[in-house]
């Protein structure tokens, strides 16, 4: 059993629970935070552990083109690479297949789902403004130019699951292609069975590496469930992997991936966990804000990764129960008291408000390490405390008054 249910949410997919990995159990739900390259940003992986963190999650593509996942191989694997001795995810290169390729985010607001346009060689014709393409899709598998040097590079099925196999993870993710709320309806179609396709080529090459690598601890292969904001889509994307099976090798859990309407977040995850098997583990794929944590919670996600809280305190922005500030405005230059009253992390028990409002603006590089501290112990106390009020039977309230307080501005208009 890779994973077992713990406790439920009445009338809803919620749950507690226990994946359970060669190098240690994470109790679910629970936010991965993510160390892109080997490392989460401007922090030591003991700092990491120290704010209760139970997993890292690194990407496949950065490592592969440095320093190479053969190097990572030789060292050991991706944990001891990085002296993390907990449990380790690695993506599958998939997100780039977007983010090199259009340059659009994620997330974007419903108004923009579906207005895209194919061209004549099956991609987007829009690109971000100021991006330039460097990835292109067939139905093999992707080209890329690297973004490190333009060197051509090219990614498959295989490719991907040799990269993560020679990473070592305890979990990896199946090649798949993410498109952007702006493909249109057709397009997605076509992304969803190009998906489907490399699912099983993934779980034939995870397979043969399994076996030929029999002296590694087993690692555990997640289907990524695709189809956009289209319920059809993604419902047949849940059923089409929940039960494929590949010379007796299935999925070993999910990753709930694509580009999402943040309005219908839960809907789309609710949609997916309705059809994905019970007892298997559910990622849900760069989110961190709290109001998406509850909703993806609530409807039946179990872990999360995004580099959300690390990236907003590079840039001096802090969480608080009370919403996100930035600690550069002149109001805390003589503030001596911590980040946030009551906080028992590092940062709060050891520094002021002054101190990294100070720090940010003389571009001291302990600034950056101080406020992710912070911000992924936020984090991940967060998604702890959800996961105790499922067990204690307290949901709606913690939800009622988290969401109330740290949304309180913005529903006030300032």
């Amino acid at each position: 059993m890779t994973f077992t249910v713990g406790s439920r949410l009445d009338g809803v997919q919620g749950r507690t629970g226990t994946i359970h990995t060669p190098h240690g159990d994470i109790r679910t739900p629970a936010f991965i935070p993510v160390g892109t390259k080997a490392t989460v940003k401007a922090v030591l992986p003991e700092s990491i552990k120290d704010i209760g963190a139970q997993a890292v999650l690194a990407n496949a593509y950065h490592l592969f083109l440095q320093p190479g996942s053969d190097i990572v191989d030789e060292a050991g694997g991706l944990g001891k690479f990085m002296n993390w001795d907990g449990p380790t995810y690695t993506d599958s290169g998939g997100f780039q297949v977007m983010s090199l390729g259009t340059g659009y985010k994620k997330v974007l607001s419903e108004q923009f789902a579906g207005t895209g346009k194919k061209g004549r060689d099956g991609s987007d014709l829009e690109v971000a403004e100021n991006k330039i393409r460097r990835a292109h899709i067939d139905d093999d598998g992707v080209t890329f130019r690297s973004h490190l040097d333009g060197t051509k590079l090219r990614f498959t099925s295989e490719v991907s699951m040799r990269i993560q196999h020679e990473l070592g993870a305890d979990i990896i993710f199946a090649f798949d292609e993410l498109t952007t709320l702006l493909n249109s309806r057709e397009y997605q179609e076509e992304a969803l069975e190009r998906t489907r396709l490399w699912a099983e080529r993934c779980l034939v090459a995870h397979k043969q590496l399994t076996i030929a690598r029999a002296d590694k601890p087993y690692q555990q292969l997640f289907g990524v469930i695709q189809g956009a904001q289209y319920e059809d889509l993604r419902r047949k994307a849940a059923r089409d992997l929940g039960s494929m099976e590949v010379d007796g090798q299935s999925f070993d859990g999910f990753g709930i991936g694509g580009a999402l309407e943040k309005e219908n977040l839960g809907t789309i995850v609710e949609w997916v966990s309705e059809e994905l098997p019970e007892n298997k583990a559910r990622h849900l794929l760069g989110i961190s804000e709290p109001d998406d944590l509850f909703a993806a919670i609530e409807a039946g996600a179990d872990t999360f990764d995004c580099v959300n809280p690390s990236r907003v305190a590079r840039n001096a922005a802090i969480y608080s129960p009370d919403g996100r500030f930035n600690i550069t405005r002149a109001e805390f230059k003589r503030n001596f008291s911590p980040l946030v009253e009551g906080c028992d992390c590092y940062t709060c028990m050891h520094y002021t408000k002054a101190y990294l409002h100070h720090t940010f603006k003389a571009k001291e590089m302990i600034a950056n390490t101080l406020a992710t501290i912070h911000n992924e112990h936020y984090t991940v106390k967060l998604v702890d405390s959800i996961r105790d009020s499922i067990d204690n039977g307290t949901f709606a309230e913690l939800k009622e008054e988290t969401l109330g307080r740290f949304y309180a501005k913005k529903a006030n208009g300032s």
